[in-house]
């Protein structure tokens, strides 16, 4: 359990932020701004948990959530050793296995689509869509970081796996896609 008794600590004044195995990084390190990208996305879908009122969908972004808080730990311990342990968060290929289920299972009800669709249609899924987009911003951060660093994989399936989750949930709330707003190429040339 995680004991926060004292927010401020000073360590960071100098512009740097301490890593699990207590090393410390710049602020602006590709680590760091994976990050926090990671953290803006998790705030995002909490916009998106307050739009969809008290339902299962809440329940399965808050279960998000606390994942992609696992997935800062994760990101925040450098190495190529993915394996879990005692004192080490890992993101686990059963993650985004249970993210391809909940894809599947919300996915089954919505008519394929015929074309690309607008963020929006109803508030829920137009704060759902930018939680979407905020999550394949965090990709982006991660697999960047992957390109100098060893990230675990299960970590950038996750993140992966996650943006496809929320594209399909706006489509269900917004009436199982019955309120999508379709794109309409060139229709304003």
């Amino acid at each position: 359990m995680v004991r926060l008794n004292k927010i401020y600590t000073r360590t960071g004044d100098d512009g740097t932020t301490g890593l699990v195995d207590g090393s410390r990084l710049p602020k602006h390190a590709a680590r760091m701004e994976a990050i926090g990208a990671v953290d803006e996305a998790n705030s995002a879908i909490g916009l998106a948990v307050c739009a969809v009122g008290d339902s299962d969908h809440a329940a399965t972004l808050t279960r998000i959530q606390n994942d992609l808080f696992d997935l800062g730990a994760d990101l925040a311990t450098p190495g190529d050793d993915f394996t879990p342990g005692e004192m080490t968060l890992r993101i686990v290929s059963a993650q985004p296995e249970w993210l391809e289920t909940a894809i599947d299972a919300v996915n089954e009800r919505l008519a394929p689509l015929k074309s690309f669709i607008l963020p929006g249609g109803s508030e829920a899924a137009a704060r759902i869509h930018i939680a979407r987009a905020s999550v394949r911003a965090a990709e982006r951060r991660a697999t960047a970081l992957a390109a100098s660093d060893p990230v675990n994989p299960a970590a950038l399936a996750y993140l992966n796996r996650l943006s496809d989750y929320l594209f399909v949930l706006a489509r269900a709330v917004n009436r199982d896609g019955a309120d999508d707003v379709l794109w309409v190429p060139g229709q304003n040339r």
